[in-house]
Formats: structure tokens, C-alpha cells, sequence
């Protein structure tokens, strides 16, 4: 199974949260692939051994995606959807700031939700993306949305 990691970068006291995650992972034989931004941000902050996959945009999402872990909060989540579009990777947003809506799984919860997610027992909530065009550049390039 190979989970994309997205982030827009987590504090350096989360050094230790992050590294669980990679063991959960590499328990589980989840095959990571990172975010680049996020991976540059904490490769050399943590002491992580072997090469890892990395994306940079949504043309680097193909079918051997699996799902998509978010780290952050609601706005975390949202901005994935510039990366799975409507591709149908499910996204589990891993809360790591107050209550989310969108990612409502805590930290604490981190190892049964990768276990479900490996075991695929899950539920997806369907989500419509939205769409805008518009004769001026609003949004710049990513005018998506959920509802």
C-alpha cells in the first residue's frame, strides 16, 4: 500500500509525532510518499534512514496512490484537494491543532486509524468538489472547493 503524506509543515516540537508515524507506517508495510516541501522540512530534523517517494503536484498523484494522509488541521485538509482532485484517493485528515471538522482523527489516534486504513476499514464521506472559473484569476491555480 503506498499513502501519500501532505502537510503544510508541522512545529519542530512535532519532531517526535512525526517519527511514529513513520514507524506505524513502515509497521503496517506502508510505502510513504511525501509532500517534497514537508519532506524537506523535516528529513533533516529527524533521524529517518533508507530513500523515500515524494510529490510536488497533482500530476504526480497516479493510481498507485492508495489514500492520502493530511497533517494539520481543516485548511490542511482543504489543500489536498488541489492534489487528489477528482481522482477518488480517499483523503484521512490527522488533526494536529484544536478540533477540525474535516480532519476530526487525533494524534492519539493515529495508530488504529493507519490500521483501518491498511485493513481498508473505513467508510468514506463523498465529498462534491467544486469548480470555479471566472474571467479573473480569483483563485490563482487552484479555484476548488467541497462542499
Amino acid at each position: 500500500m503506498r499513502i501519500a503524506i501532505y502537510s503544510r509543515g508541522l512545529e519542530i516540537t512535532q519532531r517526535e509525532e512525526i517519527g511514529l508515524l513513520l514507524q506505524e507506517l513502515k509497521k503496517q508495510n506502508v510505502e510513504p510518499v511525501f509532500f517534497q516541501d514537508f519532506f524537506n522540512q523535516f528529513y533533516s530534523a529527524i533521524d529517518i534512514k533508507g530513500s523515500y517517494s515524494t510529490f510536488n503536484s497533482s500530476a504526480d498523484m497516479d493510481d498507485s496512490i492508495d489514500c492520502m494522509i493530511s497533517l494539520g488541521g481543516d485548511g490542511t485538509l482543504l489543500d489536498t484537494v488541489t492534489f487528489v482532485k477528482d481522482s477518488g484517493i480517499p483523503v484521512l485528515g490527522i488533526n494536529y491543532g484544536r478540533l477540525g471538522f474535516l480532519a476530526n482523527i487525533g494524534k492519539e489516534e493515529l495508530h488504529s486509524a493507519i490500521e483501518a486504513l491498511v485493513n481498508r476499514q473505513f467508510v468514506t464521506d463523498k465529498r462534491t468538489l467544486l469548480h470555479l472559473d471566472a474571467n479573473i484569476p480569483l483563485f490563482g491555480d487552484t479555484p476548488y472547493a467541497l462542499n
